[in-house]
């Protein structure tokens, strides 16, 4: 096979059909300076939009070119020979050979049924993910989840969003799936971990869609993550893992540094919270030995944070980001990216990224940058509390990316010197003031509670008095007119209002005035650090390993699906080096 890149493709070849696989065979014949009729099979390595040009959309891919042995032979002693002249302009060449994966289990079973266990605490992207490796290198994890399983939680998120009851152990953040599942399931990534590769195949393996092996940007979506966070539970059980539902974290004890057990408490039915009624619900305490935990709890896990501070494991503030969703037609963000194409069928939703950095000003030294994240096209705002009498707003997409509408979180930058104190879960109290003060402001009695304040960029800007747009939002539990200056710090509001025309310099019809404000998007990331050394671990006594591994977004060492499921493959894989023999290979690869 010869991999072929930078070639760019009309937008018909995005099209299903033999059009479009001719169109494609053509351009790749043409970009090799060979006939089509030499090529016997063309595969999509890599696909991305080119919108630099709104008069020329088009795509831009990789492909993998198979040709007979003795033509491929020929055609890369051509290339050998042209090299450095130009050949094909802008076209690199080269040999290709696809990456080959295994994951395969450990020469020997390393964990008896009667050892003490690895516990995984917590299934996001991190969790899951280290917890497979671990499983079919037969350690036998046990993972725990403070939430549901997926289904029971999907049922459970789409009856509070019906304006049914809080639940604090099962929603939007907590659950089998983590955060992640009710968003708009983005792989992309700016990490180069060489686990990156396996962890796509991975979730194709767990039912994904192909196309996530070949598009620039990546996504599956909340309606098949559901599947697909199932059936990487059930492949973990099929090596030998246990995952048990309804179960959290609430002690560890520690023997000279080491941890030997943990504390895990059980609720055997649902916990909901009203003014009437709130807190657990038929519980069981139980301590289990352990050899190692890994602490995968997620960036809202809070009283986890608190327990490993109790118990002496270093934490520290780390930076992270607030501010809002906002949300616009997609048809603006449509015609806004790619012109007069933008109704062409080949390129569905289009999506943004957009960034401003402000200067320091005499109310708010400190440089500030605005951005947007987690963009959802064709998506939806949500509903995202884990805590009661809290509003947080999150975003999320299906994968058709079907909706009328297209949402963003609209960020403000915050650091530690923004907290108000050194202790370290200090950020979790500046998180909880916003979101109890969103949650105040849209407080009335008689009403349906856990609406988000809201108001148009119109209003915002003018400071007039907030106004919501004439169509409905996509926030199920209603919104409020609010003004974002009533539950957000100014330092926050006043970077916002100083970005909203810079932003709208770069996408026009931004900051268009009957664009929805919503929120308040308080975690973006955690606002804690769980410190952990080379070895991956945290040390409460200085220089030795504690058998407490932290990993993913929630302990500060990712940013999103794909960085957390990497850092748990790598974690496991730590794990794994550190007891198994060398030749007990879990990730190999070839190239």
């Amino acid at each position: 096979m010869i991999e072929v890149s930078n070639v760019a493709l009309p937008l018909d070849a995005g099209l299903p059909g033999q059009k479009a696989e001719k169109l494609i065979r053509r351009e790749a014949a043409a970009a090799l300076r060979i006939s089509p009729s030499q090529i016997q099979q063309v595969h999509l390595i890599k696909r991305s939009v080119d919108a630099r040009k709104k008069t020329n959309v088009h795509f831009v891919a990789t492909l993998g070119v198979e040709l007979k042995a003795a033509d491929e032979k020929a055609l890369l002693t051509q290339f050998e020979k042209r090299s450095g002249s130009g050949f094909v302009k802008g076209t690199h060449v080269k040999a290709h050979i696809p990456p080959q994966t295994q994951i395969s289990p450990a020469s020997e079973k390393v964990v008896s049924a009667n050892t003490p266990r690895i516990v995984v605490v917590g299934t996001g992207p991190a969790g899951l993910f280290c917890a497979l490796v671990l499983a079919r290198a037969g350690f036998r994890p046990l993972v725990i989840e403070r939430g549901a399983a997926v289904d029971e939680r999907k049922a459970a998120v789409d009856a509070f969003n019906a304006h049914g009851a809080f639940n604090p152990h099962t929603n939007v953040q907590f659950g089998e799936g983590g955060a992640g599942t009710f968003s708009d399931g983005k792989l992309t990534t700016n990490i180069k971990s060489p686990y990156a590769a396996d962890v796509l195949r991975l979730f194709v393996e767990a039912g994904a869609p192909e196309e996530i092996l070949w598009q620039a940007k990546p996504h599956i979506g909340t309606d098949l993550l559901i599947d697909v966070v199932r059936n990487l539970r059930q492949q973990i059980e099929e090596a030998g893992g246990e995952v048990h539902f309804n179960t959290q974290l609430v002690g560890l004890a520690f023997d000279q540094g080491r941890v030997v057990r943990a504390c895990l408490r059980t609720q055997n039915e649902y916990a909901t919270v009203s003014d009437e009624n709130e807190g657990l619900q038929e519980t069981s305490t139980s301590w289990i030995e352990v050899t190692s935990v890994v602490c995968a709890c997620g960036h809202s896990a809070r009283d986890t944070f608190e327990l490993l501070y109790d118990v002496g494991v270093p934490l520290e503030q780390k930076p992270f980001s607030v501010g809002v969703r906002i949300e616009h037609p997609q048809a603006l963000i449509n015609e806004a990216q790619y012109g007069s194409s933008a109704k062409h069928p080949a390129l569905g939703a289009a999506d943004y990224k957009l960034a401003a950095h402000l200067q320091p000003t005499k109310d708010d030294p400190t440089p500030r940058g605005v951005y947007t994240f987690c963009m959802c096209p064709g998506g939806e705002v949500v509903c995202a509390a884990s805590e009661p009498h809290s509003v947080v707003v999150n975003g999320m997409s299906e994968y058709a990316r079907a909706s009328d509408f297209a949402n963003s979180a609209l960020l403000v930058s915050v650091e530690p010197s923004d907290f108000g104190s050194d202790h370290p879960l200090a950020g979790i109290a500046f998180q909880r003031a916003i979101e109890r003060a969103a949650y105040a402001a849209t407080h009335c009695e008689g009403k349906q509670d856990y609406r988000a304040p809201a108001q148009t960029v119109g209003s915002f800007l003018s400071g007039t008095k907030p106004q919501l747009p004439h169509v409905t939002p996509t926030y199920a539990r209603g919104v409020a007119p609010v003004d974002l200056r009533e539950y957000l710090p100014k330092f926050v509001t006043d970077a916002l209002v100083s970005a909203l025309p810079l932003l709208d310099k770069k996408l026009h019809g931004f900051a268009d005035a009957d664009a929805l404000l919503i929120g308040p998007e308080t975690r973006s990331s955690s606002p804690v650090r769980i410190i952990r050394n080379t070895a991956l671990q945290s040390e409460l006594v200085e220089g030795i390993d504690s058998g407490l591994y932290p990993s993913g977004e929630g302990a500060g060492y990712a940013g999103g699906i794909m960085s957390a499921a990497c850092d748990g493959v790598r974690v496991a894989q730590g794990i794994i080096n550190q007891n198994c023999k060398p030749q007990d290979v879990v990730f190999s690869h070839e190239a």
